[in-house]
C-alpha cells in the first residue's frame, strides 16, 4: 500500500478530529482533559455541527478548552457558566450549547448556576469533569473531594466533621425535573472512552431537539494535585473514587 494508498478517506481507520487543532496542549501527564477535548470534537465533527457549536468554559482548567477546539467559545466568570449559556441557547435556538467545567468551578461557586438551570430545563449539555481536587490553584480540597483525601488544604484528609461531605451534585441533578439525561462517566480506559463518547453525543442531540438539560460528569484524574503518577492517579481513582462517584446511566428520559 502506498502512502497515497493510506490517506484515502475508505482506508483512514482512525484520524485526529479536525476541530482539534494542533496547538500543543499544557495539560500534565495523565490528564483527562485532553482526552475529552478529543471527544468533544470528534462528536461536534460527526454531528456536522462545528459552525453552530458553541461552548462555554469558565476559570480552571477547563478554560483553556477554547485554546484547543476551533468552534465559537465564550469565556465565564467562574461558576456562571450555565447563566451565560441559558442565554445563549434561549437567544440562539438552533445552536448546539454546551458548558465545559470542573468540579470547583461547577459543584463550588456555581452550585446555584447549575442547580437552576437545570432546574429550569434549559435546552443545554454540561460537561462536568470530577476529579475531587482543585487542580489550576494548586490542589486544594473541592466540594467532591473524597472523605479522608489529603489535598493542600486538608492535609491530614477531608474530615466530616469540619469540612462536610462530599457534594454529589449529578444525582442532585437526577431529581431535578428539567434534566433529561444525567450520566457518570470516565476516559480511564478505552471502554471507558467508548462509553463517554456516546454518552456526550447523546447529550448534544438533546440539546438541538429542546428535551431539557443533559449533564455528563466524567470523573477524572489529577496526577499533579494527587502527587501521584498518571499509572498511580489512575489506580486510586478505580479504588477511591468510584466507589463515591459510580459510573453508569444515573437518568434518561430519552431512551433509544
Amino acid at each position: 500500500m502506498t502512502p497515497q494508498d493510506i490517506r484515502r478517506p475508505e482506508n483512514i481507520v482512525a484520524a485526529k478530529p479536525r476541530l482539534l487543532n494542533d496547538n500543543t496542549m499544557h495539560y500534565c501527564p495523565g490528564c483527562s482533559h485532553g482526552v475529552v477535548h478529543k471527544l468533544v470534537a470528534e462528536v461536534i465533527e460527526e454531528m456536522g455541527a462545528g459552525h453552530i457549536a458553541i461552548g462555554v468554559a469558565p476559570v480552571g482548567c477547563a478554560v483553556m478548552a477554547y485554546n484547543y477546539l476551533d468552534i465559537d467559545w465564550i469565556e465565564a466568570a467562574h461558576g456562571r457558566a450555565p447563566a451565560i449559556a441559558t442565554a445563549v441557547k434561549r437567544l440562539n435556538p438552533s445552536r448546539l450549547v454546551f458548558t465545559y467545567q470542573g468540579d470547583g468551578d461547577l459543584a463550588a461557586i456555581g452550585t446555584a448556576e447549575t442547580i437552576h438551570a437545570a432546574n429550569r430545563g434549559e435546552n443545554i449539555a454540561i460537561i462536568f469533569i470530577n476529579n475531587g481536587i482543585y487542580g489550576m490553584t494548586g490542589g486544594q480540597m473541592a466540594p467532591t473531594t473524597l472523605e479522608g483525601m489529603v489535598t493542600a488544604t486538608t492535609p491530614y484528609g477531608r474530615r466530616v466533621e469540619l469540612n462536610g461531605y462530599p457534594l454529589n451534585i449529578t444525582d442532585l441533578a437526577t431529581r431535578l425535573e428539567g434534566t433529561c439525561y444525567v450520566t457518570r462517566q470516565s476516559v480511564h480506559t478505552a471502554a471507558a472512552v467508548r462509553k463517554t463518547r456516546k454518552a456526550i453525543r447523546q447529550a448534544f442531540e438533546n440539546s438541538m431537539n429542546g428535551l431539557g438539560t443533559s449533564i455528563v460528569e466524567i470523573v477524572s484524574t489529577c496526577s499533579s494535585g494527587w502527587k501521584m503518577t498518571p499509572v498511580e492517579a489512575n489506580k486510586w481513582m478505580e479504588e477511591n473514587m468510584f466507589e463515591k462517584y459510580p459510573l453508569g446511566e444515573l437518568k434518561n428520559t430519552v431512551k433509544k
